[in-house]
């Protein structure tokens, strides 16, 4: 009875912290996580995130990172979008940023909120006789799985484009955990409600899934846009059309979005002005210290200004503005081989023969 009001409490705190969505899972091992993540790793699908691979025990397993856990707490903070994220898919003058990165670095925001209720928790552990309580705190940086941790918490489903999917804030939560040595009552896990639609599968740009609940990140632009630090592969530069950052679509065609209320986002990742909708022959002019100065307390500052300009120039050549072969053509001598390349290409591609 104590830990089944210290659970009800607890989500009335959290949710007075900004998360959207609680829920408890529990901390052992779950065979069938740890098996797709291991055949997921062996085919390579997980491209130049070696560290999905160097912690892979740790990841599939919340005692297995800790062995102490006995419960893990999910949380999701919403970032639900007031518009269409796909609405710039055609203005090809200006770049798109997945919406998730238009407002505050999440990390930030979700880690010391995760840290606040963290600390409550040991505070009510002892105030309720409940001795001393452990606790650890994760967004994104750890090996843990919190997609699947989030669906066996109640807080969604993965869905076939292997994000979670909530009934109530559709594809736009940004996930964090709790592990805790305290045994809380465990929510039910959530019911997958995909049915037959596969509205994400089509929409990819770049056909990264094989097949549904599976993805190929090397295939993803989220990954050739953010993770993969050298050349895009030619073959998807066409398809990444005016996307700099990240990628949308699989998410934001999702029917399950008509019940996700931007008012319930976090203020904390409301969009910021520039980043709305930024115009590439701006963003091809920025130096180290520029792009720094735009994106500071933007998780966009984590790929650098040469990786970021990779991707500029990728969108450039998209375009089909020959006007921007000005602001191009410094960049094809740029000492990061993988810039001056990328511009070539970009500039090839503005060449007027080559516009159709």
């Amino acid at each position: 009875m104590v830990k089944a009001l210290l659970k009800a409490d607890l989500a009335a705190q959290a949710r007075a912290l900004g998360f959207a969505a609680v829920g408890v899972a529990p901390a052992a091992a779950d065979a069938r996580t740890g098996q797709r993540l291991m055949q997921w790793l062996g085919e390579g699908m997980h491209g130049d995130m070696g560290w999905m691979e160097a912690r892979h025990a740790q990841r599939a397993s919340p005692q297995g990172l800790w062995a102490e856990a006995r419960s893990v707490i999910a949380l999701g903070m919403s970032y639900a979008p007031g518009g269409d994220p796909l609405a710039l898919a055609e203005e090809r003058g200006h770049a798109r940023i997945s919406t998730y990165a238009q407002g505050g670095d999440y990390h930030d925001t979700v880690k010391k909120a995760l840290k606040a209720l963290a600390r409550w928790l040991v505070g009510q552990g002892a105030a309720r006789g409940l001795g001393e309580v452990g606790v650890k705190v994760f967004v994104d940086t750890a090996p843990v799985m919190e997609k699947p941790l989030g669906a066996a918490a109640g807080l969604g489903w993965q869905g076939k484009h292997t994000n979670l999917v909530s009934r109530e804030h559709g594809s736009w939560l940004f996930l964090g955990a709790i592990y805790t040595t305290l045994e809380l009552p465990l929510d039910v896990p959530a019911q997958d409600r995909c049915g037959s639609c596969d509205a994400c599968q089509r929409a990819c740009p770049t056909d990264a899934f094989p097949a549904p609940y599976r993805l190929d990140a090397r295939r993803c632009i989220s990954y050739l846009t953010i993770e993969h630090a050298g050349p895009i592969p030619e073959e998807f530069r066409k398809a990444i059309g005016n996307r700099i950052y990240g990628c949308d679509d699989c998410l934001a065609v999702c029917p399950w979005n008509k019940f996700a209320v931007a008012a319930g986002a976090n203020r904390a990742f409301l969009p910021r002005a520039e980043l709305v909708a930024p115009r590439l022959g701006e963003l091809l002019g920025l130096d180290d210290a520029g792009f720094r100065l735009l994106f500071s307390g933007s998780p966009i500052k984590r790929i650098g200004r040469n990786r970021f300009i990779r991707n500029c120039l990728i969108a450039a050549g998209n375009s089909g503005n020959a006007a921007l072969m000005a602001q191009i053509a410094p960049l094809r001598n740029d000492l990061d081989p993988v810039v001056a390349d990328a511009a070539d290409w970009a500039n090839a591609r503005l060449t007027p023969a080559s516009i159709p």
